[in-house]
């Protein structure tokens, strides 16, 4: 449950009047306001595109806007960089940190003062960095004289907020935080947001996940087109579907509905994976899919769920186990091999793992045909009539595909783009991590829509999500690894999040995970 906001007096704190801001054509921001108050938690809210992430970095003194005023504490406020929002005691914490890997933890929290004149005292940075800690409630938790680079995601996350308390800062954004984090992990951030917001900080809470919304948010504002369309609106006088409603300007069926039948359990095998090995990360996977069947993995971040999907996939060297599509046994040991079996593949990571960012849309929509395509030339030709056909079905402005720059879209036409270019080589398989990560709630919901048509169609279609209520909405079965082995295969019909999460626990608490595997069989 939310906690109840501090019974004391909410100071104003920070006001956005009016901000513009084009880029090049684009209107990214058009009269966007914003609200907030010292000692809440506020919610910032929109499809892809709708300006959070725009006005954020305005905030933040990331983008300079073109019109507009900021108020701070009741004074007019000019921000032309980001080292001036920081001098402010504003700072943001990114979805995609801005660590510096080859730094200890103690100098990426104090990274603002290493050029500083004068003798650096380690002993110092220690101390104040676990003063840091506690403030938070995760003293001892985090090794400070480590590299950054041997943290997990959660921890990261961790390092970039006791960051922003190493400058002072009172207004706290975080854009898009819970992405790549684990329920239990989710639970340790709402902590530590709870902790800071009853010490009179701001925070902006921007998510695309509409449940944590309603769990942690004070107020939210929503945008659309550039336009605060809604402005601070106590959230428990919110529906879901009227939230919904006010980001996409339409009522939205249910995101998980299924309008094909499910596939009977005794259709052909498309992908059998037998004895996956691939150390560190992953020690004995086992599953298969059906064809026509939607297939979740689930588990905590780290337990070898991606690194098991790049080892299927030949981008990660196997050490044991087998392969088989269609009953035919492969061994890829490079991308090239998986898809010339059949497979397509895609990565978690939109912007280093799945796009070019300079080139067109067209161009990055064929990429995979590239990799399949055999004789002279580049042969966009054939696929044509293919190209022209998704674009339609996905939704896609047929007369953008020739857009210069794939950065002028926003991230769920970005996904959808990727999805594709798989599509386009008609794979038998099609396995996707983290499909919507980072999207809205419109673009989620064609997503699923989009998967279901693909597995109707006979194609295998294997799901990594961190979010267990979209593996459990959308997946057939679902497949629990932990610790780099799995551990659980079961219909997603006798799972829920609290089985899910029990069972996605390290390997410490197989005693536990036994008993309640006996009490499902029993079911």
């Amino acid at each position: 449950m939310k906690p109840d906001v501090p019974n004391k007096m909410i100071e104003a704190m920070f006001s956005a009047v009016g901000i513009f801001k084009t880029f090049d054509r684009t209107k990214a921001l058009a009269d966007a306001n914003l609200d907030l108050l010292g000692g809440e938690i506020h919610g910032l809210l929109g499809a892809n595109g709708a300006g959070k992430s725009t006005l954020s970095k305005v905030i933040s003194g990331h983008v300079i806007p073109d019109e507009g005023q900021l108020i701070y504490r009741g004074q007019p406020l000019v921000l032309r960089s980001t080292r001036d929002a920081l001098n402010n005691g504003i700072a943001i914490v990114m979805q995609e940190t801005s660590l510096v890997p080859d730094l200890t933890v103690a100098e990426n929290i104090f990274l603002p003062e290493l050029g500083q004149k004068g003798r650096l005292s380690y002993s110092s940075l220690y101390k104040r960095g676990e003063a840091l800690l506690a403030t938070l409630g995760q003293q001892g938790e985090l090794p400070l004289d480590i590299e950054v680079r041997r943290l997990s995601a959660a921890q990261r996350q961790l390092v970039e907020i006791a960051k922003a308390l190493g400058v002072q800062a009172k207004l706290i954004i975080f854009d898009e935080p819970t992405a790549s984090l684990s329920p239990s992990e989710v639970d340790r951030l709402f902590d530590i947001m709870t902790r800071l917001r009853d010490n009179g900080n701001a925070l902006v809470f921007v998510s695309h996940r509409l449940e944590e919304v309603f769990e942690i948010t004070d107020r939210v504002t929503v945008m659309r087109e550039g336009r605060t369309v809604l402005a601070s609106h106590p959230t428990d006088t919110l529906s879901q579907s009227e939230l919904i409603r006010t980001m996409v300007g339409h009522d939205l069926a249910s995101i998980y509905s299924r309008p094909h039948a499910l596939k009977a359990t005794s259709e052909p095998i498309a992908l059998d994976v037998k004895g996956l090995e691939a150390l560190p990360m992953v020690r004995s996977v086992s599953f298969s899919v059906q064809e026509g069947e939607i297939l979740g993995l689930g588990g905590l971040v780290g337990a070898g769920r991606s690194e098991a999907a790049e080892a299927i996939f030949g981008l990660r060297p196997r050490n044991a186990g087998t392969i088989s599509i269609s009953g035919k046994v492969v061994d890829p040991k490079k991308p090239a091999d998986a898809i010339k079996a059949g497979m397509g593949f895609v990565a978690e990571d939109r912007r280093t793992q799945n796009i070019v960012p300079h080139l067109s849309v067209k161009e990055n929509l064929l990429l995979a045909h590239l990799g399949a395509h055999k004789g002279f030339g580049l042969g966009y030709a054939s696929r044509d009539k293919q190209v022209a056909s998704l674009l339609e079905s996905l939704g896609l402005p047929a007369d953008r595909l020739l857009d210069a720059n794939m950065l002028n879209f926003s991230g769920g036409m970005q996904q959808k783009i990727i999805i594709a270019r798989w599509l386009l080589l008609e794979p038998r398989v099609l396995i996707l991590d983290e499909p919507t990560k980072g999207v809205d709630i419109g673009t989620r919901s064609s997503i699923y829509s989009l998967l279901r048509d693909i597995a109707a169609k006979g194609v295998a279609v294997v799901v990594i999500s961190s979010d267990f209520e979209e593996l459990l909405g959308l997946s057939d079965r679902i497949v629990v690894i932990s610790d780099g082995y799995s551990v659980a295969d079961l219909p997603s019909a006798l799972l829920d999040k609290e089985k899910l999460t029990l069972l996605a626990a390290p390997r410490t608490s197989m005693a536990r995970n036994t008993a309640m595997l006996t009490e499902l069989a029993k079911e």
